[in-house]
């Protein structure tokens, strides 16, 4: 197969920025408040140019402390970034937050890359990185829409336990539509990215068999933890409503 990459000039870049704009035009003529889109589209780019430069550094280093270091800053992101959706301060749950994502979200890595991949060196930066910035970001969201859902239940006074079970089951929402279209709707990013880098497709289904089943299962035990975990804070709330 061709193993080289089709590069992307800038100008053909640009025409990706198209339906964007079609979308921003909507949620502008819609009343939607475009100014949060904007900002969240650049915040992107400057995001992404920025660990381009960062990611070719790491990934050429030699040291685990480094790629530990990256994994800490992107768990303590995802955990603050996943409690967005509740009106409780943010302080409040980070620990809940923080340890549902090691507990979902780093053990699964471990697993995947020391148990399936059996990397060597260990903290690979290539694999570490990348894996774990998807496992991290699922858990981000799984938590995020599990913490909203339970908040919503909780003021329609619903008790505390099927308000949990709602809210774990919303959060699993996405990863499962994933799970029922992968290879019939969809050929998800890695996949797609192997397949395009020359890869057998037969060798980039077993990695995405691998990245399907560490999604699910890290973005399930991080929100079932998490609702776990919150139950007092969120009692309190459910008896501000009542």
């Amino acid at each position: 197969m061709n193993s080289i990459v089709q590069n992307i000039s800038l100008a053909n870049l640009s025409l990706a920025f198209i339906p964007v704009l079609v979308v921003i035009a909507i949620i502008w003529r819609w009343n939607m408040g475009y100014k949060t889109t904007i900002y969240a589209i650049f915040r992107m780019l400057v995001q992404l140019l920025l660990i381009g430069y960062v990611l070719t550094y790491i990934f050429e280093t030699n040291s685990n402390y480094i790629v530990i270091t990256v994994l800490i800053i992107m768990l303590l992101a995802a955990s603050w970034i996943s409690l967005r959706t509740t009106s409780l301060p943010r302080k409040t749950l980070l620990l809940n937050a923080v340890y549902s994502i090691v507990l979902g979200g780093v053990t699964v890595l471990l697993l995947m890359t020391q148990g399936v991949l059996s990397l060597k060196p260990w903290y690979s930066p290539s694999y570490m990185i990348p894996l774990g910035g998807m496992i991290f970001a699922n858990c981000m969201n799984s938590i995020s829409l599990a913490a909203e859902r339970l908040e919503s239940e909780l003021k329609q006074g619903h008790p505390y336990e099927k308000a949990k079970v709602i809210a774990l089951r919303t959060s699993l929402i996405p990863i499962t539509n994933m799970l029922l279209a992968v290879g019939l709707v969809s050929l998800p990013g890695m996949m797609t990215g192997q397949i395009l880098a020359g890869v057998s497709p037969l060798i980039a289904v077993r990695y995405q068999i691998m990245v399907m089943c560490m999604i699910f299962g890290s973005s399930g035990i991080s929100a079932a933890v998490f609702l776990h975990s919150v139950k007092d804070s969120f009692t309190e709330t459910k008896n501000r409503f009542e």
